[in-house]
């Protein structure tokens, strides 16, 4: 089954109130419902944007994030009350969301059309994360069985470690998302080119979509780096380069590709080459992390 997945170069915004949030959400999703789209993906820390509304605590890190963290279950509600409205899969934004221990996790969400949600923590802190921020790696890495095959979520730096692609390859994922967030085009292209070498390494789907813009007011996503892209192997049907779709770089907008999940299967059992079952002859291949299969069918 093919359909047309919408990857968002979301541009960040302060913002005048919920009503101001809610309205730019329910603006780009119908947006991309008339263009077809049955899945839409948005950044990582986008909900970060949110802490603009409270303009006490917007300016420090600790206590913006621990704001962010407060509204997330009115964002969840939000986004799953929009996939049920046009019938679409939704990675929302990641933001941070606190756990019992009171240390918080960059979480974020699946929604499908049928009211389940699954989450995804970030399981690899980056040295902002570690050293500044605070912010602790979450568990466990998940697959998502959907009615548009196998999804897994990889948010932006675990995008780099080959390991965690390849278990969720390996339990049935026809397509990784890799939610960004990057201050520079060094870190932009980081993990575009870890999104390409998962695809070809994997024989699957990969789409990235980043945080856009400048927040001065924010400690956090005060600047905003990337292109949203959507990336195969360079093998069979798919593009010589592996490019399926490539956005420009900065600029606020969906970018929108029709995929085939279908083609994944058929490549991995006879493509030029066979990456995705050649793995294992890798010294030390063996090694993977489990993955924990979630069902929202």
């Amino acid at each position: 089954m093919t359909f047309i997945v919408a990857a968002a170069q979301y541009p960040v915004e302060r913002l005048a109130d919920w009503a101001h949030y809610a309205a730019k959400l329910e603006r780009w999703l119908a947006e991309a419902a008339d263009r077809g789209a049955r899945l839409a993906v948005f950044p990582e820390y986008g909900a970060m944007e949110l802490a603009s509304l409270d303009p006490a605590t917007m300016g420090d890190l600790a206590r913006s994030m621990a704001f962010v963290a407060g509204l997330m279950p009115r964002v969840d509600q939000l986004h799953r009350e929009l996939a049920a409205r046009h019938g679409m899969h939704i990675l929302a934004a990641s933001g941070p969301c606190r756990q019992g221990d009171g240390s918080f996790v960059n979480r974020a969400r699946l929604f499908a059309p049928n009211g389940k949600m699954g989450v995804q923590d970030k399981l690899i802190m980056t040295r902002f994360e570690r050293e500044t921020w605070g912010v602790s790696a979450g568990a466990p890495l998940r697959l998502f069985d959907t009615a548009l095959g196998r999804i897994g979520v990889l948010i932006c730096y675990d995008s780099e470690f080959p390991l965690l692609a390849r278990a969720q390859v390996e339990a049935g994922a026809q397509v990784l998302l890799m939610p960004s967030c990057t201050d520079s085009l060094h870190g932009y292209w980081r993990v575009r080119l870890a999104a390409q070498a998962r695809a070809m390494e994997g024989q699957c789907y990969t789409v990235q979509a980043p945080l856009v813009g400048n927040a001065d007011w924010s400690p956090a996503i005060d600047v905003n780096r990337g292109a949203a892209g959507i990336f195969g192997p360079p093998d069979g049907p798919f593009p010589d380069d592996g490019i399926v779709a490539l956005g420009p770089v900065d600029a606020g907008q969906w970018l929108y590709a029709e995929i085939d999940p279908g083609r994944v299967g058929a490549l991995q059992a006879d493509g030029a080459v066979l990456n995705m079952r050649h793995w294992t002859e890798q010294p030390g291949a063996a090694a993977l992390p489990g993955v924990s299969l979630v069902d929202l069918r």
